[in-house]
């Protein structure tokens, strides 16, 4: 069998087994018929959900999901299905956006997951182009926040008219009336027009699965949002009879199909195995090809179509270079279609080879070239990350938006094997008429009042200046104090946890980029310095007790350290070398209860974006699929001393 057929009656097999098994939904629907959805364009409307992190976006879909029939009733769902990757479901993000689509009366409405944090606004600036209208999303208690504000006005400023719903207004902290003051004073801020201001509300609990127009109506399901759906947000307009065109919006990869482009169709329709080309924005050719594979979405699941029409988002197969932002049309297209352009990152790290004594005993791709490819995969799909090389091509520049973002690309990458060293985290600062400008964020803070003299004072530390300051009730509740700065993002860096400490865990920190201004000066870093292993084997107990009380240890009983690994932060600011493999002396003499007397006090863990953050210009963080370790950047001593006077 030639390989082109069997790979496309593979493909054929594998999206048969995808296409879902439905139930009759509760607004008494039949099931779609295939056939006749494809012989004629459906009436359509297409949505995004933006809101800030942890606001309820996820759950909501989950609810609408649920009560449109996406699923049987005796199907065992998941919560937060739209959170599909492993790290999404642990950290409880979303990460990636994300189409679905349910059925409701004859209407199907595409609805698109946005994440909520500000790290991952690449993602929603592009998806933004799919939608048709928006419904953004606030909690009840915590009102508009950073994330809240960047991606209302990127909405705004496309034109789209948002459905505001007010959810988890059944928290005992919630104060709705107040939070749709605040939402409207955002609205006015964004300089929002009269068609935007005159927006519908609708007060909801996306984890219960209902929605009223009014507090003091019956609570009983998501009927209210999904009528309001249909009434408020336009069908998609386009001409049918013009040449097809999409805008490619997401990239992902299928081990069946390869690339996988997903996008609206603005123009024109599509057939299977039809011949296209991929336009860049500047209008130069991409490349030729032909759809190998039309795919619609239906719930969670994407299902092989014959054909697509105006309105349409839809996933296609065929293309081997055409990535996000292109055009896809026919070939008879000339002009690409206009996109947003996406913010440019504000920080980056460097990437490079692990070199440590322990390299390669944990992870199975350990080359500059698995690497260096890794990261050239992730910037084609990935617009909101740069990529940047060395003359060498050994140690790789990687920009984001934020630790988080950086973050995420290397816990998935260990995950996926690879062992590589990362440099503590530095903002990317632009020229313009011979200034040196910085990025700065606006950062929100809700704390306890006894906290925020502290928190001021730390903040001022960094450069930052307080914008706004609000107490009880006009901001987070009672006894909080809502605070704003515009800070430098590199004063920012480390602070998360220093943070925690100072509001003794009760904080809430956000933060969104603000702008670029002029360079503010130099900024401390980390006070304290490093407790540094002197030899190389495993940490023993008796060892680490007698060294307690020089800081605070990061390590335990029975750890592999290596010379020049960082094992603990020292109390006091200069670095000191100890050995923490020197065990106890053996004698033929035992003194009743003294080897019960070793007590020793829980090493400080830090996650993959903390110890980022913690680490100084002269140290490197040590990535591998087992472990994090923090390590100096010259393993010798001797190396040290000599960069340290190269460098005074």
């Amino acid at each position: 069998m030639p390989d082109q057929v069997r790979h496309d009656v593979l493909s054929d097999i594998y999206f048969s087994s995808l296409i879902p098994c439905y139930s009759v939904p509760l607004c008494g629907l039949k099931p779609p018929d295939r056939k006749d959805a494809e012989m004629a364009a459906e009436e359509l409307r297409n949505i995004a959900i933006i809101a800030h992190v942890d606001h309820g976006k996820t759950t909501l879909i989950d609810s609408l999901l649920k009560q449109s029939g996406t699923f049987r009733d005796n199907q065992r769902v998941d919560t937060c299905v739209m959170d599909s990757g492993d790290l999404e479901k642990e950290r409880g993000i979303t990460i990636l956006a994300k189409p679905t689509s349910i059925k409701w009366g004859d209407v199907r409405i595409n609805i698109i997951d946005t994440p909520g944090h500000a790290d991952f606004g690449g993602e929603v600036e592009r998806v933004l182009h799919m939608a048709d209208g928006v419904i953004l999303l606030t909690d009840s208690a915590e009102g508009p926040l950073p994330q809240t504000k960047f991606v209302l006005g990127k909405a705004l400023k496309q034109g789209l008219r948002p459905i505001v719903i007010i959810n988890k207004v059944d928290r005992g902290d919630a104060r709705p009336e107040a939070v749709l003051d605040e939402i409207f004073d955002l609205f006015v801020s964004l300089e929002a027009n009269d068609e935007q201001l005159d927006f519908p509300v609708l007060y909801a609990s996306g984890r219960d699965g209902w929605c009223v127009r009014e507090l003091g109506d019956e609570r009983k399901d998501l009927t209210p949002l999904l009528d309001l759906v249909l009434a408020h947000v336009p069908a998609p307009t386009g001409d049918e009879s013009a040449p097809f065109a999409m805008l490619a919006t997401l990239l992902d990869s299928d081990p069946f199909l390869g690339r996988c482009l997903t996008g609206r169709v603005i123009q024109g329709s599509a057939k299977v195995n039809e011949t296209v080309k991929a336009l860049s924005l500047e209008g130069e050719l991409v490349e030729n090809g032909r759809l190998t594979k039309l795919l619609k979405f239906e719930g969670t699941e994407r299902v092989p179509v014959n054909q697509v029409h105006v309105g349409d988002i839809i996933c296609i197969a065929g293309l081997t270079k055409a990535s996000v932002a292109d055009t896809i049309g026919a070939p008879g297209l000339a002009q690409p279609i206009p996109a947003t352009p996406i913010d440019p990152p504000t920080m980056a790290v460097t990437i490079t080879v692990n070199d440590s004594p322990f390299a390669g005993t944990e992870g199975k791709k350990v080359t500059s070239t698995m690497i260096r490819e890794r990261l050239l995969a992730e910037a084609e799909t990935n617009v909101a990350i740069t990529f940047r090389e060395s003359e060498n091509k050994d140690a790789f520049e990687i920009g984001g938006r934020g630790e988080l973002q950086l973050g995420v690309l290397i816990e998935t990458m260990r995950r996926e094997g690879f062992e590589l060293t990362v440099s503590r985290p530095r903002v990317l600062y632009k020229e313009e008429n011979g200034q040196r400008l910085e990025p700065i964020e606006e950062v929100t803070i809700d704390v306890d009042e006894e906290y925020a003299s502290a928190v001021v004072d730390k903040m001022n530390r960094r450069k930052a200046d307080m914008v706004d300051m609000r107490s009880s009730g006009a901001g987070h509740g009672g006894g909080k104090t809502r605070i704003i700065f515009h800070a430098p993002s590199r004063g920012l860096i480390g602070y998360q946890s220093q943070f925690l400490t100072d509001t003794r865990g009760t904080g809430v920190l956000n933060r969104v980029f603000h702008e670029y201004a002029p360079f503010k000066g130099d900024i401390p870093g980390r006070r304290n310095g490093a407790l540094i292993s002197r030899e190389t084997g495993t940490a023993v107990a008796y060892a680490i007790f007698n060294l307690q009380d020089r800081g605070v240890m990061f390590i335990e009983h029975q750890t592999p350290v290596y010379e020049g690994m960082i094992v603990g932060e020292h109390s006091r600011d200069n670095d000191l070398e100890v050995n923490v493999l020197k065990g106890k002396k053996l004698t033929n003499m035992r003194a009743s209860g003294s080897d019960e007397a070793v007590t020793l006090v829980p090493p400080r863990r830090m996650s993959l974006e903390e110890m980022m953050s913690y680490i100084n210009e002269d140290e490197l963080l040590e990535v591998t699929p087992k472990s994090l370790r923090l390590r100096k950047q010259h393993l010798c001593p001797h190396e040290r001393k000599r960069a340290s006077r190269q460098t005074a």
